[in-house]
């Protein structure tokens, strides 16, 4: 359960934390604070209060909700949570998924249909929402994680590449609860992406590879991943992976709410500093303004896990 509360409130705790740095430039977050520990850093701009999450941990709770309250993977229900929340005029929301949830096509042609159109949907916004269906599925085993998680991709990303990013995230959140060394484990988790996608993981999983060789801006899902990891590989913390993961710049809120589910799972909740979980709140619009806070995200946690 230390693992689980991990993934969920450290993945929202990255998203709040790099929500106002999005699209800035590298290092803007050690630049304004230097000292690890100091705090302050839940300081909000960019449109956001001070602690709050963006689209990335509003999507994931609207997941959350409909595994526990659906008794399992429906996924109609989680496209038409998706639909109501798109339609309350979030203040973030991907270009990609509004579109697919906006274009009037039912839930199992609408992200098909967008991509066979625009030819583009590798974006990390399906890998943005996974911690919370990562945490649900992990007792299922490799296969049932990896399944689920390509399958709530599908509902907004039609491109593949969307689907098998998710599917590696699902797996290393899995091995992790198991006491796997999940970089240790990433061998075995290629082996079981699809063959078409599995050289251009394996390239940004390497343990060589660092954000500066990507070839994509971090908004696509590869290098969003990527950075992740290397982030999580080259600290010794929560709190350092996650600064890390911002000062990358660009897509930071998304780079650094991964980024907090993976070390979060991995250092457990415990490690999370308490002057970060203490201001975090989750709006969630369309949802009879409900606003969710940490006990709310540990409950959820502890119901996934459960």
């Amino acid at each position: 359960m230390q693992r689980a509360a991990g993934a969920v409130v450290g993945s929202a705790v990255g998203d709040a934390l790099g929500g106002p740095f999005e699209f800035g430039p590298q290092g803007a977050f050690s630049a304004r604070f230097p000292t690890p520990g100091a705090g302050g850093e839940m300081c909000g701009g960019g449109g956001w209060d001070p602690g709050e999450a963006t689209d990335d941990t509003q999507m994931a709770v609207l997941v959350a909700e409909s595994l526990l309250e659906r008794g399992g993977l429906d996924l109609p229900d989680i496209f038409a949570r998706f639909q109501r929340w798109a339609a309350s005029e979030p203040k973030d929301i991907g270009l990609q998924t509004e579109d697919v949830l906006t274009n009037g096509m039912p839930w199992d042609l609408a992200a098909a249909i967008h991509f066979q159109v625009n030819q583009r949907a590798a974006g990390n916004g399906s890998l943005m929402r996974a911690s919370t269906a990562a945490v649900h599925f992990a007792a299922a085993g490799p296969e049932a994680t990896m399944d689920a998680a390509r399958r709530i991709a599908a509902l907004t990303h039609g491109d593949r590449a969307a689907w098998e990013g998710t599917a590696i995230f699902h797996e290393l959140i899995r091995v992790t609860f198991e006491g796997t060394d999940p970089l240790k484990a990433l061998p075995d988790i290629l082996a079981l992406v699809h063959p078409d996608h599995r050289g251009r993981y394996a390239t940004v999983l390497a343990p060589d590879w660092h954000p500066d060789q990507a070839t994509e801006f971090n908004g696509a899902v590869w290098p969003c991943l990527g950075s992740a990891v290397w982030a999580l590989r080259t600290t010794t913390s929560f709190e350092t992976a996650v600064r890390a993961a911002i000062d990358l710049g660009g897509d930071t809120d998304t780079v650094a709410a991964v980024t907090g589910g993976l070390a979060g799972a991995y250092y457990g909740l415990d490690a999370i500093p308490a002057h970060w979980t203490q201001p975090l709140h989750v709006p969630l619009p369309g949802f009879d303004r409900r606003v969710l806070r940490l006990a709310d995200l540990l409950d959820l946690a502890h119901r996934l896990g459960g």
